[in-house]
């Protein structure tokens, strides 16, 4: 990867920028608007937001106000918990695309696996794929064994399976089981929730890069093939979290980062959440 708008390739063919901007917990109005307007503007093509956030009209106002051509960004939203089911799903969606101001989406995902319920929702998720509404549908939160039980009925595969991922958290057991299935992962709170900045490995390898600590963790992630959605609304971070195209780490570095994992978790255990 060697550019802010360098892709990877979906199951389906569909190329998704491998580094977005996440909006989760930007407060809705100005806060959201002015990050994602600037990012777009500063190179990014990929906003990630969710029904949850209750940030879309703002995310859709600043795509509509960047000046980007629409085919040009890749968005993501989430259908949240409360409206898993095939119908509850189908009016979800539309009630998203009407908040984004958009004819169609990029990606939409399952935000928790809700038991029982996950498998009605996926169908309604391949229906408007196939009704062409969404070039590409995927999971969030999934760990193997939800995989395994939605693809025994499902008739499409999911594109992509987000989920906590950060040097604390490698879910290396998940990331190749999505990578024999053809599911390429996600990683969400790629810093850690911030825990990882202060971490001294990895600080004493950005001073060798001449770079963050922040920087250094998000090159780990592209260097691990994983999408990548840092959150920031400050201006100057959205910016340095895009600068990570211009050096590599080296093996030696990627298993010393690799070596910090403590399957610590920074959000909940989708096999232990309140849904």
């Amino acid at each position: 990867m060697t550019h802010l708008q360098d892709t990877v390739t979906l199951n389906n063919g569909v190329k998704m920028p491998q580094l977005g901007l996440g909006v989760w917990k930007a407060k809705d109005g100005e806060e959201t608007y002015a990050a994602v307007k600037h990012a777009i503007q500063h190179g990014y093509r990929a906003i990630d937001t969710a029904a949850a956030y209750k940030n879309e009209e703002s995310v859709g106002k600043a795509i509509k106000d960047s000046g980007v051509p629409r085919e040009e960004l890749f968005i993501t939203t989430k259908v949240w918990n409360a409206d898993h089911g095939y119908d509850a799903t189908i009016r979800a969606f539309e009630t998203s695309l009407e908040k984004l101001g958009l004819e169609y989406l990029d990606l939409y995902l399952i935000h928790w696996p809700v038991k029982d319920k996950y498998k009605d929702t996926w169908k309604a998720l391949e229906r408007l794929y196939s009704d062409g509404k969404v070039r590409a549908i995927g999971v969030c939160n999934f760990n193997i064994h939800h995989l395994e039980d939605l693809l025994s009925e499902a008739k499409t595969v999911p594109a992509v399976n987000q989920s906590e991922f950060h040097p604390y958290l490698t879910q290396e057991p998940l990331r190749e089981f999505c990578k024999s299935k053809g599911i390429h992962f996600e990683g969400w709170s790629p810093l850690g929730n911030g825990k990882l900045l202060d971490n001294t490995l990895i600080q004493e390898i950005a001073k060798k890069y001449n770079k963050t600590a922040a920087q250094v963790i998000l090159r780990w992630h592209l260097q691990n093939d994983a999408i990548t959605i840092p959150k920031s609304v400050t201006p100057s971070r959205i910016e340095e979290n895009a600068a990570i195209f211009d050096f590599e780490l080296t093996a030696e570095d990627m298993n010393t980062i690799n070596s910090l994992n403590k399957d610590e978790r920074t959000g909940p255990d989708p096999d232990n959440f309140n849904f």
